[in-house]
């Protein structure tokens, strides 16, 4: 296994920063209505999801506040969730890019707990 050296090299991080973009493009097609609302909060929290991760990865050298960002993550994992539900329900987005999505954020949250749960891989003492 390579050692990672950059939090843009792990694999919750590339799949966390593409699927904003995904969700960028898809609310473009919002009603306008919904521009500081739905739009507004499911942009905003799809990116805090990789924003956590990034600043978890710096706070490595502190296991529990690099568990805290990752947890800081998961729950935004769990609000975007309910935000595309909502999309879904308001008929904004189909059911196909619904599944899509949530399949993907799913994935994000099964890895971000398999880092919480394995913290002493990616965590280090300080020196």
């Amino acid at each position: 296994m390579d050692l990672v050296t950059s939090s843009r090299e792990l694999k919750v991080y590339k799949l966390a920063y593409q699927a904003p973009m995904e969700v960028f493009l898809l609310t473009k097609k919002f009603p306008v209505e919904e521009r500081f609302d739905l739009t507004s909060q499911i942009r905003r929290y799809t990116r805090s999801v990789v924003s956590n991760i990034v600043e978890a990865w710096r706070r490595r050298r502190y296991p529990k506040n690099f568990v805290s960002k990752l947890t800081e993550s998961e729950t935004e994992t769990d609000e975007t969730l309910l935000w595309l539900d909502m999309a879904l329900d308001c008929n904004y987005i189909s059911k196909e890019e619904h599944e899509k999505l949530s399949d993907k954020y799913d994935h994000i949250l099964s890895m971000l707990v398999l880092m919480i749960k394995n913290r002493d891989k990616w965590c280090f003492s300080k020196t």
